[in-house]
Order: C-alpha cells, then structure tokens, then sequence
C-alpha cells in the first residue's frame, strides 16, 4: 500500500512518510485538532510511479473537496533539518486531476536548486532522500500564523512569539504581508491586531503543550476557523536557536561570555578537547585572581561571568578588560548587563568572581613581583621565559615506560609546574599592561592611531615568526613552485605524509611548528604534523604574493620601523605639554616593544604537551579500537578523560555516545553564527541590545523575505597582517575564491 491515512502514521515511520507527515501523526495521537488527511508514501516515490487509483480513493473518502498538498520529504522537520518552505506546497486543490498534478509537483520539487543546495549546506545525501506528499482537507481560516515556543528573535526560552495575520498562513510564512507579532511573556498587555486574549491564551497553553510533548522548542503552524476552531497544521523543532546554557543550580538570570573566539575558534570543541580545556582555563585565570566557571554550550567554550559582574570591585574595571581580548561587542554586551536591575551588585570583594583572600593575596605577591621584574629587566625576563618554555616541550616527552593505556592515562594528567608557569605568564601580563596603560597617559596628547602604530611590528612574536618562516619557506620553492601552486594541498599533504613529495623545506617548518593546527587548542583536533594540508594552502597563498612589497618581512620591517620612529616623535611632542607622563608613557611604551610580542608564546609552550596527551590518547584509542570498544581510533576524542578511564579499567562500551556526539558536533560546525553573550534563559544578549540609529541609505530589518539580490562583491581581507600588531593567533587558510556576485536565497 502506498497511502496512509495520517491517523495511522507514528513517528517511528519518517522513513515511510516522511518528517511532516510523521509529525501530523504524532500530533493526532497526542489528540491534538489536525485536519484529516493522508499520505501518499515515500515508498511510491522511490519507485517512481504515481498510485493513482489510490490517491483518488483517500481523496474521495475525504470528501473530495478542497485540500492542501503538501511536500513531507524524509530529511524534512527534522532537529537539525527543517527545510522550511525548500518544497512545495499547493493550496485549494479540487478535483482528481490537480490533486495527481499537484503531488507529482511537489515530487519534482525535491530536486529543485534552493532544495539541493540546503541539502547540500548540510551534507544531506541526495540519492539518500526520498519525496512523501501529505493530503489534507483545507482549512478555511479566518486568521493563521506561527507560533514559536520559545522567541526566536533572542532564543529566549521564557517567551514564546506568534506571527499572525488574517486569511492563509502563506502570508505570514512567505512574508507576502504585514503581519501582527505577538511576545507571549506572561505579561497582560492591551489587546491589538487579529488575534483576541483568549487566542492568544490558546496559542501558549498549546505551545506548552507540544513543547513538553517533543522535548524541544517547537515551529507550529496553525489556523482558527470561522467558528473560532484552533488547528494545527504543524510542528516542529525550530532549529534556528542556539543551545541553551545547562542548568546549574545557580540562582538565575546567569551571564555567559564566549572564550573560543578569542583564540579563532568558530568551530565547536571536541569533547575531549572540552574536558581539558575547561580546567585548563579556570586554572589560568585562578592563577590571575579571578574564578570562572567555564560551561560548554553547544560544544563552544562559555565563561559564566555572573559574580564578576555582580561583584562590587571588579565590575568597575570589567568593560575595560573586554578591550583586551573580547573586543567592542562584548564590551556593549556588558555595559547592557552592568546597567540590568537583575543584575546588580550582590557581592563584595570576597565573592565568587575573585579568590578568596588568602589566595588572592598569594596571587598579588606574585604578580607583583613577576610583572615588576619583566618590567625592570625585560631581556632577562625573556630569557627566562623561553628557558621555561623548553623545559615545557622536555617535560612533555613522554617517559620510555608507557607500555600499557592505564600509564598513557596517568601520563595525560599530569601537572605542569606552578615555576615554570610564573615564569611564562607574568612577563605576558606586564607586556600587556604596558601596551595598554599609555593610551591614559597619553590622553589628549596622542590618539589611538598613533599608539597603534607604535605597537606595531612587535619583535619576539612567535607567530610572526612562524609566518616569516613559512614564507621563507614559500620563497625557496624554486623549481618546485608550480607544484605547489597547481596541485590541491590535501593531495600535497598526502605526498609528504607518505615520502613521495620533494623536498621543498617543509620537514625544518614542521620541526619547529608542527604541534600547532588550526583551532590548536582543541585536543580533538589534528596537528600540522599530522595533516599539513593546511600549511601547503598557506604556501600557495605566499606563491601569489607578486609584489614583494607586500611579503610579511618587508612588511614587518615596515611596521618596526614606523613604530620606532612614532615613538620617539610621540615622546619627544608629549614631553613639551606633559613632562612627567611623557616619561612614564615612554618608558611603558619601550617596555611594551620588548614584552608584548610575548603574548602568543603562552599559548604556543601549552601547545608542547597539547600535543603529546594528543598522541597519547590516540594509542590509548587505537587499543580500544582494537579491543572493540570504538569505531575508530580517534573516536576517543569524542569521549571525556573520566569515560576514557571507564573503557580502559572496565571495559564500558561508549561507541553510541560517540556516534551521538559526532552527529551533534556536526551539526553545530554547520552553524554559522556563535553569541557573544548568553543569559540563562537562552537570550542572546546581542539582539536586545538598542539598535544603532541608522544612516541615510541603510536597509533596516531581517534578510528573511523571498528573492535574489545580485550584485559587484568584494572580498575583504578579515584577519590583520601579522606585522600590525601582536597577533593573537594564527591559523593559515586556503585562497578565497573571487566572486562577481553575492546573492541571498529566501528564507522560507
């Protein structure tokens, strides 16, 4: 049989009748009003013939009036999946003829480009995909709409929103019109628009309903009649919404602050590189005097910064700690929280957001001293800095005796020495306040541009240094350029790893640089020793650079030498209106030439024994692979240390969790956006905060209705030269390909 009635489909049939039809039937079963209807199957379209005797029997027990016919494909409604409004749907069909006509359209429908493509966006398998056509008894509404269980707008959790407008639901879904837009928040608020009160009281009692019927916030459509009837025309995850933040028991409302962006990081964390990192974090910022309780949302690296703020002394200085790394959007994220009733003072010094006091005064007599001897003697400071930073990379090489995973295990978790970690990070702090204090002391003398200038074209950075290496590196292709250049960097990579490329310098990059990566910190990811594909992109970009003006060593030299020169020119014009601060602005810029290139090496010395508890947890995953534990060796990376130690002291099994996890870890690599800031609830802080007045000629709103803008694009260059300033990481990327047009699809 290739027809179901939808009163008889379950949600273990998707694969039958595909996602919306699979959730109609849900909705039936939860006694919900859906109007009746039925299913032409999947099944019917993966043999390509249409069963008409069926189709045209449902339809005449439906009555043979007028029906919707909509597309139901199997990869459709899904959580991660909507496909809103990528296939067809036909309206006040009426006869046997355009009901056949209409189900075939919204078979060929599966094939169309915007359908393809958002398949395509998601790595969808097309031949896997197959077309189901849902028949439903037309509505004939009075008013129709959306319904979001939680806004979709913020992703607030506590509120839900309802688009409506008078006649089919298509007005609103198509944005063929204007619309009444409802925040349902529990607040009683004048009545307005098309809908009364009392729908609006349906409408959340409904959404509630579903919302704890699916588990998840829900998209509905519905309709209400002539006779004030409610029905539901749909449900299913909004999948638009970021994660919400895990519940922690903390009393709400809970700020949350992204910490991967400031290393580069738009990708979701692995879980294994999540459980390091989490410690490693609050480690270094205990060892600052500050606790933070880092959180994964949606495989992200969150910081919750709620005692921070609630904390008397140290929200008076948090705007200005955003500028250093975090930048403008974070710094307006928490203006806005600071100036939130809900979020006022609760705390004194002693609170959450600082150590407690013996600690924090350890801390301070350590920073003291550390920051006063940088500051003091900063060549022997650097010294020091990078002898500890071998001792590091010794220090991780893993003793002769690691024969079984249990000692692999115990090697990971070993500790890095308090000494050694003083002596890397406190010259850091003490360039990064020396670079930073001047612009106050130099206010109304010199502007930021200028200030800029002079800490431009840092010396002892280490990834700048790594970037002239590479480009020396690129420089000496010689005959061995047009590989280099034609041929595809995976294909390279592969070449190298296998012995059969040529020598173009690249064993002497990896030596030095080979424990970094893209996204490095993430122990989940590979090294470039590992996979150099990345670093041959990068060699094809330096091959490009024709102009040699434009290389990174005449472009470092450059930026040195503007920065001695405004600096002594700074100095010299401050000294004539402010003698005193001149000095000490002089004194602190000199010293930020010295220390602040420093601020990579921090990072670049963790990344020693990154790699080696990498290597490590790769041969404890190849013995579980072994012992049939895992899928694959590197599915360990898909685990936590504390599940890691489970598989190999009690045989568990995680091969589940680690499909599951790499499904949503897929996922969430497909998101294109990541907040900067989340409260509890799940608003993102961003979309609430005043908008900027706007200029003459600027487009006010949402990109989301029908059409196709085409126009000239040019591609701008989004990461700064290594020689403007202190780099913050560096991760190189294959050549963007210029394009003569820019477009954007519908949204629905």
């Amino acid at each position: 049989m290739h027809v179901v009635a939808l009163s008889e489909v379950t949600a273990e049939m998707v694969d039958l009748v595909g996602g919306k039809a699979a959730g109609l039937g849900e909705l039936i079963r939860r006694g919900e009003r859906v109007p009746e209807g039925f299913c032409v199957t999947a099944e019917a379209h993966r043999l390509g013939v249409l069963p008409r005797a069926e189709i045209v029997a449902a339809y005449e027990r439906l009555g043979a009036g007028p029906v919707a016919v909509r597309s139901s494909a199997t990869d459709e409604d899904l959580p991660d999946a909507s496909f809103a409004g990528q296939q067809d749907t036909v309206l006040d069909v009426t006869g046997a003829a355009e009901l056949i006509a209409a189900v075939r359209r919204c078979w060929d429908s599966l094939h169309t480009v915007r359908a393809t493509a958002y398949r395509d966006a998601r790595e969808i398998d097309h031949q896997a995909v197959r077309m189901a056509v849902v028949v439903q008894r037309m509505v004939a509404p009075v008013v129709a709409g959306v319904l979001f269980t939680a806004n979709p707008l913020t992703g607030c959790r506590d509120e839900m929103a309802v688009d409506a407008a008078r006649g089919l639901g298509t007005a609103v879904v198509d944005g063929a019109a204007r619309v009444d837009h409802y925040v349902l928040d529990g607040v009683d608020r004048e009545e307005k628009g098309c809908l009364t009160s009392a729908h609006l009281a349906e409408l959340r009692a409904t959404g509630e309903r579903l919302q704890g019927h699916f588990g998840c916030p829900q998209d509905v459509e519905w309709a209400i009649d002539g006779d004030g009837v409610l029905w539901l025309l749909q449900s299913r995850p909004i999948t638009s919404l970021f994660p919400v933040p895990p519940r922690t028991g903390k009393p709400p409302p809970r700020i949350y602050l992204e910490f991967g962006h400031v290393q580069g990081m738009l990708r979701p964390v692995t879980p294994m590189g999540m459980s390091t990192l989490r410690s490693h974090i609050a480690a270094m910022l205990a060892a600052l005097g500050v606790r933070v309780d880092i959180v994964d949302i949606g495989g992200r690296l969150y910081g919750d910064v709620t005692e921070l703020v609630r904390s008397r002394s140290s929200r008076k200085r948090l705007v200005r700690l955003m500028a250093v790394d975090f930048g403008p959007r974070a710094q307006a994220v928490i203006r806005h929280v600071l100036a939130d009733p809900r979020f006022a003072v609760t705390t004194g010094d002693t609170g959450r957001g600082a150590a407690p006091g013996a600690a924090s005064l350890r801390t301070a007599g350590r920073a003291a001293v550390g920051i006063l001897r940088a500051l003091a003697r900063p060549d022997a400071a650097r010294i020091r800095m990078f002898q500890a930073i071998e001792e590091l990379r010794a220090a991780s090489v893993p003793p002769a005796n690691l024969l079984t995973a249990a000692d692999r295990l115990r090697f990971v978790q070993s500790r890095d020495s308090e000494e050694s970690a003083d002596a890397i990070m406190w010259p850091i702090v003490a360039g990064m306040l020396a670079a930073a204090l001047p612009a106050s002391l130099l206010k109304g003398v010199a502007g930021p541009d200028e200030i800029h200038t002079v800490l431009g074209g840092m010396p002892h950075n280490v990834t700048i240094e790594m970037d002239l290496a590479l480009w020396r590196l690129a420089q000496g292709a010689g005959e061995h350029r047009q590989l280099l250049l034609d041929t595809p960097p995976q294909e390279l990579a592969a070449r190298y790893l296998r012995g059969t490329l040529p020598d173009v310098g690249m064993d002497g990059f990896l030596d030095a640089y080979g424990h970094r990566g893209v996204a490095e910190v993430d122990l989940g990811v590979p090294r470039w020793a590992e996979d150099p594909a990345p670093v041959f992109a990068a060699v094809a970009n330096y091959l490009r650079v024709t102009d040699p003006r434009q290389g990174p060593d005449q472009r470092f030299q450059r930026a040195a030498a503007a920065a001695e020169t405004a600096l002594a020119e700074l100095v010299r014009r401050a000294r004539r209106r402010r003698p005193v601060r001149a000095t000490a602005a002089g004194f602190l810029l000199r010293r930020a030439r010295s220390l602040a290139g420093l601020r990579e090496a921090g990072k670049f010395a963790g990344l020693y024994p990154l790699r080696e508890t990498r290597r490590q947890l790769l041969l404890v995953g190849a013995e579980l692979h072994d012992t049939g534990l895992l899928e694959r060796p590197d599915d360990i990376m898909f685990l936590t240390l504390d599940e890691v130690r489970a598989a190999v002291h009690r045989s568990s099994d995680h091969r589940a969790t680690v499909a599951a996890r790499r499904l949503v870890h897929r996922r969430e690599s497909r998101r294109r956006a990541v907040p900067v800031a989340l409260l509890s609830d799940g608003t993102e802080v961003e979309t609430v905060l005043p908008a900027a007045p706007a200029v003459d000629g600027t487009l006010v709103g949402m990109g989301a209705s029908a059409g196709r803008a085409t126009g000239p694009a040019r591609v701008l260059q989004t990461r700064p030269p290594p020689t403007s300033s202190p780099a913050r990481s560096w991760s190189p990327r294959p050549p963007i390909p210029a394009g003569p047009r820019c477009s954007s699809p519908p949204r629905r």
